[in-house]
């Protein structure tokens, strides 16, 4: 397949629409998707509008559904009345990213004052690195005094526990800290 002066130009055309590569693709026939963004690349066209997409369905919200413990399977041999409904975890609706963490803030709490203290560092180079020692860079790779912390470090983790605290911070963590810090 070769790209024709007519071919271009309708690729120009389609493009110009709003379609997209695999769809320009398609309709030139014999050429790839990745062909036609190449091509698109090299003949410098940058933005089109955007084609109005028709929703497949009404955009109606359905109300909530609720269960109600009557709708419910009950297990043989188990009465329904006077049962207590206790879930073993908080009911969480939507994005979860966000929500509360219990374990998260027990190890706030846990934490001492020690951990905002930096370690003494074993000043390690590259070399003398093992699976068991920190890897936590310490200043810049390009000066000569640039070393890994060295520190003994968890099975399975690359960092002393003062800096796997740094590393791997959970979210609702940053963002109390980040607030504590914009309060005070």
């Amino acid at each position: 397949m070769s790209w024709t002066d007519e071919r271009v130009e309708r690729l120009k055309t389609l493009w110009s629409e709003g379609l997209s590569a695999s769809q320009i693709a398609a309709e030139l026939g014999a050429v790839t998707r990745n062909a036609v963004i190449g091509k698109v690349h090299r003949l410098g066209l940058s933005g089109r509008s955007k084609p109005q997409v028709q929703p497949s369905r009404p955009t109606v919200a359905a109300p909530p559904r609720v269960k109600s413990a009557a709708s419910r399977p009950v297990a043989q041999g188990q009465p329904t009345v006077g049962r207590p409904v206790s879930p073993a975890r908080p009911i969480t609706i939507g994005a979860t990213a966000l929500k509360a963490d219990a374990q998260a803030d027990e190890a706030l709490a846990v934490a001492t004052v020690a951990e905002n203290e930096p370690p003494a560092f074993e000043k390690v180079t590259i070399l003398s690195l093992t699976e068991s020692t920190c890897k936590w860079p310490v200043g810049d790779p390009g000066k000569p005094d640039f070393f890994f912390c060295g520190r003994k470090s968890d099975v399975g983790i690359p960092y002393c526990a003062f800096h796997a605290r740094i590393a791997y911070q959970p979210s609702a963590e940053r963002r109390r800290e980040r607030d504590r810090k914009a309060a005070g």
